[in-house]
Formats: structure tokens, C-alpha cells, sequence
């Protein structure tokens, strides 16, 4: 009883820890959902003309992101190696099951090869990022123009998409003194923010 009254201190802490934030925070995550997913929703309606319904399918798998890089920051899964890989091998995995499996004309064959085999590839590449898998199945179950783009649909919208969600997030998130990204939990907490800001920025594009 005792051991099942700690374990429930602990997982009442852990939630608490990873929902509580101070109200300013509020703002800043609002603000970094509002211009990354405003954004995307602009290039990507430039670009590609679509349907008003078809941009609601590919902003649902931003929009998951949209949550973890501006209300998890220091989540695991929204720093940017799985933001951006996760995204784009999830699409390139979608596309491909679509091209091969999809003239089966199985339709829910080819929604869970889609999925599954995007989880099991970005985990390979420790590149985890769960809106992953909706831009995977999103490849599949798209609007026939969507599925037109073949290949393309790795790169626009799901790539450029990703990097405007990444640096919208290296901005915003790097302006408030308490928050950072990206987080590494060995370094950040013991650095200032100009340290953090520059060092992330250097890592996130390959220079340091």
C-alpha cells in the first residue's frame, strides 16, 4: 500500500511538473502556435492552391507539433533533430507505401503499413516525434492532388512545413529568460541565454 501511495506522489508530481507552467508562458507558446502554424497555412496555400480541406489534413500533423515545440519545449520529442526527421522520413515512408502497396487498393493495409513502418524507421534513427505518424497516414488518406505530389510531398509541405515550425521555435522560445531551445538537460540549465541561444542555434545547424 505504501509502495502504491509513493508511485502515486510520483506520477501526481510528474503531471504536475509537465502541465503547470507560469502564465507568461502562456503567452509565449501562444504566440510561437500562432505565427508557425499561420505561417505554414500561408506558404503552403501559395504554393499548392489547395482546397481549404485539404490544408486542415496537412496542418493536423503541424498543429501536434505545433504543441510539443512551443508547449514542451524541453520534451525529448520536439527538439529539432525529431521535428525535422521525424516529419520528413514519415512522409518519404507514407509516400513510398502509397506507390507500392497502394495499387492494392486495401485501404486499411495500406493506412497501417504507413504508420507503423514511419515509427519503426524514425526510431531507428532516434528521431522520434509522434505527429510523425500523422504526416505518414496523411500521405495515404490525402485528397487525390495530394497524393498527385508524390515524392514532392516530402519536401513541400512536410519539410518546409517542419522548418518554419523550427525556426519560428528557435525564435520565439529563445526570447523569455526561462525558456530554451533547443534543451539539452546536461548543458542549458547552467548556461545564459545568449550561451543557450547561440550554442543551440550553432548545433541545430550542424556548426558546433
Amino acid at each position: 500500500m505504501e509502495k502504491l501511495s509513493r508511485g502515486y506522489r510520483k506520477a501526481k508530481y510528474v503531471v504536475y511538473k509537465q502541465t503547470i507552467l507560469n502564465p507568461i508562458d502562456h503567452l509565449w507558446t501562444f504566440i510561437g502556435g500562432f505565427l508557425g502554424i499561420g505561417m505554414i497555412a500561408f506558404v503552403q496555400s501559395e504554393l499548392h492552391h489547395l482546397s481549404q480541406l485539404e490544408n486542415i489534413f496537412l496542418i493536423g500533423s503541424f498543429g501536434a507539433s505545433a504543441v510539443l515545440v512551443y508547449g514542451a519545449t524541453n520534451s525529448p520529442l520536439a527538439q529539432p533533430r525529431n521535428l525535422i526527421l521525424g516529419h520528413t522520413v514519415s512522409a518519404f515512408v507514407g509516400v513510398s507505401v502509397l506507390k507500392t502497396i497502394g495499387h492494392l487498393d486495401i485501404f486499411w493495409l495500406t493506412c497501417a503499413l504507413a504508420v507503423s513502418m514511419s515509427i519503426i524507421v524514425m526510431q531507428i534513427l532516434k528521431a522520434l516525434h509522434p505527429p510523425g505518424g500523422a504526416t505518414a497516414l496523411i500521405a495515404v488518406i490525402g485528397t487525390p492532388k495530394i497524393k498527385a505530389l508524390g515524392y514532392l510531398y516530402v519536401f513541400s509541405p512536410v519539410f518546409t512545413g517542419a522548418l518554419i515550425l523550427l525556426l519560428i521555435a528557435l525564435l520565439i522560445n529563445n526570447i523569455p529568460r526561462e525558456r530554451h531551445y533547443p534543451y539539452n538537460p546536461k548543458v542549458t540549465p547552467y548556461m545564459s541565454r545568449k550561451q543557450k541561444y547561440w550554442l543551440n542555434l550553432l548545433r541545430t545547424l550542424g556548426v558546433k
